[in-house]
């Protein structure tokens, strides 16, 4: 639907590039199983849309979403977005594609590949992801092998829920606040794909501009705030944890107990509910979104600055206070370098972290823009030479990240490129999306972020000096 917000959108990486809009008429919700929990979708189907119809029929299922309810559930699964209920892993509960292929033939991935009786569809499609032989519908995420035409995913059955909030009061709780999440991740305490965000969230998400909280130039002191926060239902604090548990009264109460006992080990630590909350504060967000219910009031920190655009920097990290750290500190000295706020959101798991950064700026500001571009590609660097790499990124830094992935003389990328020549050898489905470019146009100067790479260049034909340095270590 080419709502990619922070990634890049529908944007062609070549000139003449053909946009093929599959949100327009490819929006029908194809398959709607109340028994089966599962579904069938085109790619126009938004989570809002899927949402409805559940709603319509009156079926006691939940879909997942992610922060924004406006997008495409088919896209955001082949993206390998995330969400914040038990299936929160959207990729992970997909079950059962239909790809049109670069040579205009029809595939279907698992169960699938086999008819069903009288040229039906197979009843299983969206009971089993698999089949038999190789394992094939991870190469259709993040790619452009195919395209994907058709989805099925599985939807949870409603349940009980509780959303809460828990607030830590000083910056060095960080690294803590992660080690005592990671063994309640794994031993599955926690009910969901809970969030750690930065007070200075807890100001954005108001969608008052910053304006209001902080007239200066520059990004905001810690000191200015942690005195605007003083304001907040949050109070003046450093982190916020937002989560929700499920199951019946008694298994929630008992979870509860639990994580608050594991979390008072941190002094000054304070828990809340919803109903402790006013109800303009975010906490109420966090409850729709975490029980399958669809909203766009993420999208109120766009106020922050005038003509706001964003980027998200997104590298994973093991769920570790140290490395969680390294990566913070980075991320907040480079900010600092640029001239921008740091807008932290951590989707903390048991094993790994998705560490969010959110870039605002004014898109309407030059400067701005080419800072915003400078800081996106010092990140991806200065992470990638300590291991860090992204899960997913905006089209303009594609080739940089997956240049980063560069173990065994790049074998990673060879085998992409191999692939991509065997299935489409006239390389016409999005070329250079995620960094994967045809044999027709690979080599040939079509790479972003490289020492030729013009798009960084100032209006007088210079470059800033932080991206002079960066293009020298590039």
């Amino acid at each position: 639907m080419g709502r990619n917000l922070g990634y890049g959108g529908a944007a062609p990486r070549v000139p003449g590039g053909a946009v093929v809009d599959l949100g327009k008429r490819m929006d029908q919700i194809l398959n709607l199983d109340g028994d089966n929990a599962s579904c069938i979708v085109e790619p126009g189907v938004s989570y809002f849309k899927l949402y409805e119809e559940i709603q319509k029929r009156n079926l006691p299922l939940w879909i997942d979403c992610p922060d924004l309810g406006g997008g495409s559930v088919l896209g955001n699964a082949i993206d390998r977005g995330v969400g914040y209920t038990p299936y929160g892993d959207h990729f992970a509960n997909h079950c059962g594609m239909e790809l049109v292929m670069p040579d205009g033939s029809l595939l279907r991935t698992g169960m699938g590949g086999m008819p069903g009786r009288d040229g039906s569809d197979n009843p299983t499609w969206q009971s089993f992801q698999n089949a038999y032989g190789p394992q094939i519908q991870g190469l259709f995420s993040q790619s452009n092998y195919a395209i994907v035409t058709k989805m099925g995913f599985w939807l949870m059955p409603e349940v009980n829920h509780q959303s809460y909030m828990i607030t830590f009061p000083r910056e060095e709780d960080f690294e803590q606040i992660v080690e005592i999440i990671r063994p309640l991740a794994q031993k599955r305490v926690l009910g969901n794909i809970p969030q750690l965000r930065h007070v200075i969230q807890e100001l954005a998400v108001t969608g008052r501009p910053k304006s209001q909280f902080y007239p200066h130039k520059g990004p905001m002191t810690r000191e200015a705030i942690r005195e605007c926060a003083k304001a907040e239902p949050c109070g003046d604090v450093s982190w916020v944890f937002y989560g929700t548990q499920y199951g019946d009264a008694a298994s929630i109460d008992s979870q509860l107990e639990l994580i608050k006992s594991s979390f008072s080990a941190i002094p000054g630590v304070k828990f809340y509910l919803p109903t402790d909350m006013p109800p303009a504060h975010y906490l109420h967000s966090r409850v729709q979104v975490c029980s399958g219910v669809p909203v766009l009031r993420e999208l109120d920190w766009l106020n922050w600055v005038p003509n706001a655009a964003h980027l998200f920097f997104s590298p994973i990290s093991p769920t570790k206070g140290r490395d969680a750290r390294i990566i913070h500190d980075t991320i907040s000295r480079l900010h600092a370098q640029y001239g921008f706020d740091v807008f932290p959101t951590l989707c903390v798991a048991g094993r790994e972290m998705h560490y969010i950064a959110n870039i605002v700026y004014d898109r309407g500001d030059e400067d701005a823009k080419r800072r915003a571009t400078g800081l996106m590609r010092d990140m991806i660097r200065e992470m990638a030479a300590q291991g860090y790499g992204e899960y997913r990124t905006h089209l303009l830094f594609a080739d940089q990240v997956a240049g980063t992935y560069s173990w065994n003389d790049g074998a990673l990328a060879k085998f992409n490129e191999a692939i991509k020549d065997t299935l489409d050898p006239n390389g016409i489905m999005a070329p250079g999306k995620n960094g994967i470019w045809g044999k027709r146009w690979r080599g040939r100067g079509w790479e972003l972020g490289g020492a030729g790479d013009q798009r960084d260049l100032l209006k007088d034909g210079t470059r800033p000096k932080a991206l002079v340095d960066q293009k020298a270590r590039l």
